[in-house]
């Protein structure tokens, strides 16, 4: 559904008007559509029993349709002694891909192919022998795979006033960027490195996709007196979705599934943005703007 207006109708039978704007690039990236494909053939094809190693995509909803159909996840290896295990779309530890092995274990590799790319550049970091700086969120799954592949002289910081200068005085520094990052993340922590360093090499390893749909959701959050983001609460790159709306519209609500909506929210209100992360099926901003045509 493009954006445009969809009546409401008030209780004397008119109607009122409802601008619903909704995100044409919000819902599945293509990473999370290929692992998402990946997994089902894995259903069908593969020995059994079939994990993923962790969630294979940060929506709960999603994971427990797969879960239906066979394919469960698992926190640990040690949890599987036989049958599948698909590596999910953040990635994994290269141990895990030698653990795997050594248990054998079928192994379906659905990692995303912008994160391995990331995971190629901080692995040639660490043998370059450059101190790694990874821009991202500490314990998330992508990033702790960036660090194994880097090696042991990484730092791992969420922003750039995280970083400590002393680290990386005079130093060779390198760094590579969690897929989900914004640009003005990165722009911040290269700006605040460039003086301190001896040598600086970047890859700037965010996900296209995601800088694009992000670029549409601010533009949506400015024409919008709310917004809408739908995803897990565990999604890293839903959680800034919501973070870079709500600094531009205040009434941003980030919700997992329309069930979670209020129709307090949109008192007053004559126009809604909804958008959505990239683990999120994109017929759930459908379903929330059918909730939202709904209100008497």
């Amino acid at each position: 559904m493009s954006p445009g207006t969809i009546p409401e109708k008030n209780e004397a039978g008119g109607d009122i008007p409802v601008k619903i704007l909704i995100s044409k690039r919000g819902g599945y990236c293509y990473g999370v559509q290929r692992a998402l494909d990946i997994a089902q053939r894995a259903a069908k094809d593969s020995p059994s029993p079939i994990h993923t190693m962790g969630p294979i995509i940060h929506n709960p909803g999603v994971v427990r349709e797969l879960a239906e159909a066979g394919v469960s996840p698992v926190e640990r290896l040690e949890e599987v002694t036989e049958g599948t295990i698909i590596l999910r779309t953040h990635g994994v530890t290269p141990a895990v891909i030698t653990d795997a092995r050594s248990l054998g274990l079928a192994i379906v590799d659905a990692t995303c192919p912008y994160v391995k790319v990331a995971q190629e550049k901080a692995s040639f970091l660490g043998g370059q022998g450059y101190l790694t700086v990874i821009l991202g969120e500490h314990e998330h799954p992508e990033v702790v795979a960036l660090v194994a592949n880097a090696g042991e002289k990484t730092i791992v910081v969420e922003n750039a006033e995280e970083l400590d200068l002393g680290q990386v005085s005079g130093k060779r520094v390198g760094v590579v960027v969690q897929t989900t990052q914004a640009s003005a993340n990165l722009a911040a922590l290269a700006s605040r490195l460039s003086p301190a360093c001896r040598e600086l090499l970047i890859f700037n390893t965010m996900c296209n996709a995601t800088q694009k749909c992000q670029d549409e959701a601010l533009s949506l959050a400015r024409q919008a007196g709310a917004v809408v983001v739908i995803g897990g609460r565990n999604s890293a790159n839903t959680t800034r979705l919501a973070q870079l709306c709500s600094e531009v519209q205040p009434n941003t609500y980030h919700i997992e599934d329309v069930g979670e909506l209020r129709q307090e929210w949109f008192d007053g209100i004559e126009t809604v943005a909804i958008t959505a992360g990239a683990s999120t099926p994109p017929e759930q901003m459908e379903d929330a703007a059918s909730w939202l045509s709904s209100l008497g």
